[in-house]
Parts: structure tokens; sequence; C-alpha cells
């Protein structure tokens, strides 16, 4: 009789926990996100109701916008505003340490999980185009601190209504959104390298190791503040566009 035994080479996997669910719910939420954010920046409107500015499109830097912060771009630009600023966030979350970690395992399932096969047969890591700018990740942070600088600029300007300083439902949403953000954008690995991480001795270097060792407490819950920003992101969006289409009415505080 024949041998009918398998080897452990033909299983996927030995797993009998539900090993599925975080890879198919981070398809579900970064897909979203990203179907959302596309659609919302395509828009181009409804992303302004005074004095909140949606953070798809902050800072606004065409001189066409609803609201122009900087007018950096003439009016011969046509298109939505929000792509000449998404391109930065969306490239520092794509390229983020723990990101590529999260679509590498649910989108390409490369590993889908531990002690899964790969769906793949050969595997090339970040050797290849495009992956290769995976490499330009620091260059992102960089950029991002700039439009992070406006979205705080954009909570304090959530102050002044059109009949004077006062305070609403948006304010505290844009400044939550801002404060999310900062946590993803100062708790992420290149934030560390930059703040000492590319010291080898921290001996004559006091003051930069306690910022090292601080922005390292910050960097043991970056998977979480990546999640939690990126939804908050979009609601921020979301909370404006109902206000600007006059579906809800803001609630002032004073």
């Amino acid at each position: 009789m024949a041998d009918k035994s398998l080897t452990l080479d033909q299983f996927r996997t030995l797993r009998k926990d539900h090993w599925w669910v975080e890879p198919l719910m981070v398809v579900a939420v970064l897909g979203g996100f990203g179907i959302y954010a596309t659609w919302a920046a395509l828009q181009n409107a409804n992303y302004y109701s005074a004095p909140y500015l949606s953070p798809f499109y902050s800072p606004c830097v065409s001189a066409n916008c609803s609201h122009v912060t900087l007018p950096l771009i003439g009016s011969w630009w046509n298109l939505s505003p929000a792509f000449l600023i998404l391109w930065v966030p969306g490239g520092f979350r794509a390229t983020c340490y723990y990101y590529r970690k999260a679509y590498y395992r649910s989108f390409f399932q490369s590993p889908p999980a531990c002690a899964v096969r790969d769906a793949a047969k050969s595997y090339s890591g970040e050797t290849r185009f495009p992956f290769l700018l995976q490499n330009i990740h620091r260059y992102f942070f960089y950029l991002s601190l700039l439009i992070l600088a406006f979205l705080w600029w954009d909570f304090l300007l959530a102050f002044r209504f059109p009949d004077g300083f006062g305070m609403g439902v948006g304010t505290i949403v844009l400044g939550i959104n801002a404060a999310l953000l900062s946590l993803f954008s100062f708790s992420c690995n290149s934030c560390r390298h930059v703040c000492g991480g590319y010291l080898n001795s921290f001996h004559s270097a006091p003051g930069k190791y306690k910022t090292w060792t601080f922005i390292s407490g910050l960097n043991e819950k970056h998977m979480e503040y990546a999640w939690v920003s990126l939804v908050w992101v979009g609601l921020t969006d979301v909370y404006v566009r109902l206000l600007a289409s006059g579906v809800i009415y803001d609630v002032r505080f004073f």
C-alpha cells in the first residue's frame, strides 16, 4: 500500500486558530480608507466649512481653493487641490515600517501570518521596483512634519469663526486629528533615528539619549497610533464634508 502520509510542505498551515482575521481586517480598513480618500480627493468640493478645513486638503496651496492656505500654485491648476498634498501623508504611511508589515501580509500574503505559507512561490523582498522606493521613508517623514505644522495651524484657525472667537465640536475634531497624527509621526522609527538612533554611544549626548528614550516609548504604541490616526483623519474629513454640504450643523460651545 502506498504511503499516503502528507509532509508539512503540503500544508499551507497547520494552525487551527483564526489567523486570517487580522489580514482580512487590514484589507477591509486600509482598503476602505484608500477608496474613500481617493473619492474625497476627486470630489474637489465640500472640504471647507468656516472655520474648518478638511485635512485631506490641508494646506490648500492652489489659488482656486475654497480656502487658500498658501497660493503657491496658480489658478491654472484645475484638478482637485487635494492631489497636491495627499501624496505626502500617503507616501509616509505607505513606506511606514508597520504599514509595510500590515499590507505585505494582508494584500500580498507575504506571509499572511506566522507559520503560514506565502502566496508567492518566490521572494525578492524590497530589492525590486517599486518596493525599492520604501527606502525614502525618512524623507517622507521630513515632508510630513510640514503637513503636520499646517494641521496644527488649522486647529488654531478653528477658533476663529466668521463672527469672532469661539469653539465648536469641529474645533475639537481638528485638534484631536492633529494630536493623533503627531503621535503617529513622532513614534515612527525614522524619528527615533533622527533623535539619536544613529549614535554608537549616548555617553557624550545625554540630551539626545533622553529624547531617544522618550520617542522609543512612543514607538511601542506605533501600531495603535497608526490605526487610530488613520480612522480619525477619515472621520475628520467626513465631519467637515457633512458640515459643508449642510447635512449636519456644528455645535458651538461659545
